[in-house]
This record gives structure tokens, C-alpha cells and sequence, in this order.
């Protein structure tokens, strides 16, 4: 029974990790078309307006709350699976089966870790500023997210930073979009090596998509 109970736990942990994740996912996109905004050569008006609607509009206000309930959501449950899935998994093994391990799997924990730790990082230099908690630098007004990120980005360590942790997350997407599909059971041999495709790409997509905006910022707009 306590078996039972345990295994149903686990199982409905991972769904809920998954269905948390895949809303990630799209937040991700979505995020990406704004940034994408600084690319354009207009001193920032696109992007400053997509960022005032999306910090002004009510139903985007409900979703901001939603989001940051997705975001810790999918972090205890990632951490409470891979403690169950440390805790079942045997001490020691006589053969090491290293083919039974996807290749990105077995980092799943940490680069985790590495995109939490940017995600709190990412608050303080923008969100927390927003709201307040956190005073903007000099000269720079508390919603002026342009003026921010081209300081930022400017920084070459920063940068570096920044982009090192969107491969991080690459890499953590490439798995986990293939992972939550095969967790919800969508699993179908006719389309799952289409979803694997198109999980890779994406995940090359957003890692690539946010690289660009700090360097194109650190080498032509700087």
C-alpha cells in the first residue's frame, strides 16, 4: 500500500512538473519575440512599449501571478522528483548502463540549478526594480527596462554570463520538452521522433534567439 501510495505520488509529482514545464516553455517564446524588439534600430520604442503593455495590461498582470506560480511550482516539483528518483534508484551498480540515459538527462538537476540561480538574478536586475525592492541605478528610471539592459548587456561578463545560462537552459529544454511529452503519455511511436526534432530545435531556437540581444548589443550597439 505505502508502495501504491508512493509510486502515485511520484507519478502525479512528474505530471505536474511537466504541465507546469510546457507552460515555461511557451512563456519562453513569448519572451523571446520582446527581446527580439531591441534589435531594431528605433532607439528602443519597440521594445519600451511591448514592455509597458506587458507591465500595465490587467489580464497580463493576472498571468505575471500565474507565471511566477508556474516558475516555483515546476522548481519543488523538479526538486522533489529527483529526490524520489535518487532515493529509488539503487547505491551502487555492478555494470554502469551508460545508453540507458539520454545524453542531456543526467543534467537535468544541474543545469537547473544554473537556470534558477540566472532566474533570481534576472529578478533583481529588472523585476525587483520594478516593484521596488531593489533601487535602479543612477540615472535610470525605475521602468526604463531599455536603458537597463543596454547597460547590462553592455558589460562583457555579464554577457558572458547571460549567455552561458541560456545554453544552460538549452540543454535543460532539450530534454525536458521530449520528457513532459513522454510523461503525459504522449509518447506515440508514429510522432514522438517529430516531437524530439522539434523539441531540439526549439531549444536551439531560444538559446540562440537570447544570445543575440547581448551581443549585438556588446559589439555593434556598445
Amino acid at each position: 500500500m505505502n508502495l501504491l501510495l508512493s509510486s502515485f505520488s511520484s507519478l502525479t509529482n512528474k505530471v505536474l512538473m511537466a504541465l507546469a514545464g510546457l507552460f515555461l516553455v511557451t512563456f519562453l517564446g513569448v519572451h523571446l519575440g520582446i527581446n527580439l524588439l531591441l534589435l531594431n534600430n528605433d532607439g528602443g520604442r519597440a521594445f519600451t512599449a511591448a514592455a509597458s503593455f506587458m507591465g500595465t495590461n490587467s489580464i497580463i498582470k493576472v498571468f505575471e501571478i500565474v507565471l511566477f506560480a508556474g516558475f516555483l511550482l515546476h522548481i519543488i516539483l523538479g526538486m522533489m522528483v529527483s529526490g524520489q528518483n535518487k532515493a529509488a534508484r539503487p547505491s551502487t551498480y555492478v555494470v554502469s548502463n551508460h545508453s540507458a540515459t539520454a545524453p542531456f538527462s543526467k543534467y537535468m538537476f544541474h543545469t537547473g540549478i544554473i537556470v534558477f540561480l540566472f532566474l533570481l538574478l534576472h529578478f533583481f536586475d529588472f523585476y525587483f526594480i520594478k516593484i521596488g525592492l531593489v533601487a535602479p541605478p543612477d540615472g535610470i528610471a525605475s521602468h526604463d527596462f531599455y536603458s537597463r539592459t543596454l547597460l547590462l548587456f553592455s558589460t562583457p561578463w555579464y554577457s558572458l554570463l547571460y549567455i552561458v545560462c541560456f545554453v544552460a537552459l538549452g540543454i535543460h529544454l532539450n530534454h525536458a520538452i521530449q520528457s513532459a511529452f513522454q510523461t503525459l503519455g504522449l509518447n506515440h511511436s508514429k510522432y514522438m521522433d517529430a516531437v524530439k526534432v522539434i523539441g531540439s530545435v526549439y531549444s536551439l531556437l531560444i538559446t540562440v534567439g537570447f544570445s543575440i540581444v547581448p551581443l549585438f548589443i556588446l559589439f555593434y550597439r556598445h
